[in-house]
């Protein structure tokens, strides 16, 4: 299948249980051979960040997904070509790459976008041809003051990564509106025609009730 989804939305858009449930469904339609995956780039640093995480996990209770952390070079994940894979998100890891210790992007202006290709952009392109498909969840971010760098950068990558992307969808109040693409059906959700899809019984999919979770 080798297809990658970019999801996008402003703060509180529901982006984040779209994007899972979108996962989910697409899990479904295929073989259910390989693994549905969660790939975590949020780095525990304080209680607000702790609070995000601890409410994402109760969202994504019972859909069958197993959990890697994964904050920094996240080309080091590999997947099988059945896995379907929900990295969450983009915004995250450009900011740990850019931030963090051991990051390879850093906050240098010259050859910015060289480094951005090879610590994200190059390393994603990678992974969704291994895997079945990858959806990728992303933010809108206009303004940010002092950080003015890492908004155009993370703008740089959204407009990189959307080119190759086999659909891009931007949520809005929970209601995904495509702007390239076909729209998918996914579990539990509403395309911007506002028709409902079925949902699927409980407890079809995957591993225990709070998936695995692997640091990587």
């Amino acid at each position: 299948m080798e297809m990658l989804y970019l999801i996008t939305g402003g703060s509180g858009s529901g982006k984040s249980e779209y994007a899972e449930n979108l996962a989910v469904r697409l899990y479904e339609k295929g073989s259910r051979s390989g693994c549905l995956y969660y790939i975590a780039t949020l780095k525990a640093e304080d209680e607000e960040s702790l609070e995000r995480i601890k409410r994402h996990r109760v969202q994504r209770t019972g859909k069958g997904f197993t959990t890697r952390e994964c904050p920094l070079n996240i080309g080091r994940l590999s997947f099988q070509k059945e896995d379907v894979v929900l990295i969450e998100d983009l915004s995250n890891l450009l900011a740990n790459e850019m931030y963090m210790e051991g990051g390879r992007i850093g906050t240098d202006n010259e050859d910015w976008e060289k480094r951005l290709f090879e610590a994200v952009i190059t390393p994603l392109e990678l992974l969704e041809k291994q895997a079945a498909c990858v959806i990728l969840v992303t933010n809108e971010i206009f303004c940010a003051g002092q950080y003015m760098d890492y908004v155009r950068r993370l703008g740089f990558a959204n407009r990189q990564l959307g080119l190759w992307a086999k659909g891009v969808a931007e949520v809005v109040c929970g209601i995904p509106l495509w702007q390239t693409g076909e729209p998918v059906q996914e579990k539990g959700c509403r395309t911007d025609e506002g028709v409902p899809y079925s949902s699927v019984a409980e407890g079809e999919i995957g591993t225990d009730e709070g998936g695995e979770v692997c640091n990587v």
